[in-house]
């Protein structure tokens, strides 16, 4: 059976379905699926440092497409439009925008901002705005360098001003003076531990005796009839109550004799007559005795 092919087509054939299969390669490996549907769209920027093809276009932190071409426009020296390929089930919204952020890891991705206010959506081949925004870098450069470039003189002076501190001598003159009160607090409790080590269990020793005998106080005192005691001393405080007021009481003898001026005054007349009868008696004893012999 003669051959359909030659050998000429062969080659042909083998090298379109080589370059065919390369092709092919090439794109999945740059993450292009050729088989599965997808929109297109244009992405206009000024600027896209660090995008590359294959870069990944992101929606909330979820990967949606790739980017597939970087075209510059050479007309206008100003535009550089980004072609982006997002799946098939993946609609943005009229009014939507994407920017160009950096990653952690080098290179950038391309976040879509979507307007959810609005049901209209861009068609394959539309046009998107696009944004640039302020990566973590660029945003320090021009907000916190500029502080930090206003701070440097005072950080200055401030250090300035401690190395004053630091090498005046009344600063060395106070860790000297320092280190001695320590070395003094180290030596004094030494010494306190010392003293605690001794005394202590003494005083210990004399607490425990001391709440012994309370002990035994207190259980002598609880074996005592304390109930018949007070009722004892509340019946002798009544016996010299009535006692006093018996001798207040004018009805009875004690009571006249304590309470009666006349008779206070007649006695205290006897006792003076008394007293001088003795001493008339002492000075004439002839008046009053008489001695006979016969």
């Amino acid at each position: 059976m003669k051959n359909l092919l030659t050998k000429e087509a062969k080659i042909g054939v083998v090298t379109l379905m080589s370059l065919l299969l390369l092709y092919i390669g090439v794109n999945y490996l740059k993450g292009i699926n050729l088989f599965k549907p997808s929109n297109h769209y244009i992405v206009l920027f000024d600027n896209v440092k660090d995008v590359t093809i294959s870069s990944p276009v992101l929606v909330d932190g979820f990967k949606v497409g790739l980017v597939r071409e970087i075209n510059y426009d050479y007309a206008t020296n100003k535009k550089i439009s980004i072609e982006v390929s997002l799946e098939d089930e993946m609609k943005i919204n009229k009014g939507s925008y994407i920017t160009i952020v950096k990653s952690m890891l080098g290179g950038a991705e391309l976040h879509v901002h979507l307007n959810n206010h609005v049901d209209a959506y861009y068609e394959s081949g539309d046009e998107i705005e696009g944004r640039l925004s302020v990566d973590m870098l660029t945003s320090v450069q021009e907000n916190l360098l500029p502080q930090v470039e206003s701070l440097l003189p005072k950080i200055d002076s401030i250090l300035t001003g401690l190395q004053t501190l630091i090498t005046h001598p009344a600063l060395a003159q106070s860790l000297t003076n320092i280190q001695q009160t320590t070395s003094n607090l180290e030596k004094s409790t030494v010494h306190l531990n010392a003293v605690l080590s001794k005394d202590i269990p003494f005083i210990v020793t004399n607490l425990k005796t001391i709440t012994t005998d309370f002990s035994e106080v207190t259980g002598t005192l609880k074996g005592l009839e304390i109930d018949e005691t007070f009722q004892s001393i509340h019946a002798t405080i009544n016996n010299l109550k009535l006692t006093t007021e018996r001798l207040n009481d004018p009805n009875n003898s004690m009571g006249l004799l304590l309470n009666d001026r006349q008779l206070y005054d007649n006695l205290n007349s006897t006792a003076t007559n008394a007293s001088a009868l003795m001493f008339d008696l002492k000075k004439n004893p002839k008046r009053y005795v008489h001695f006979s012999v016969f």
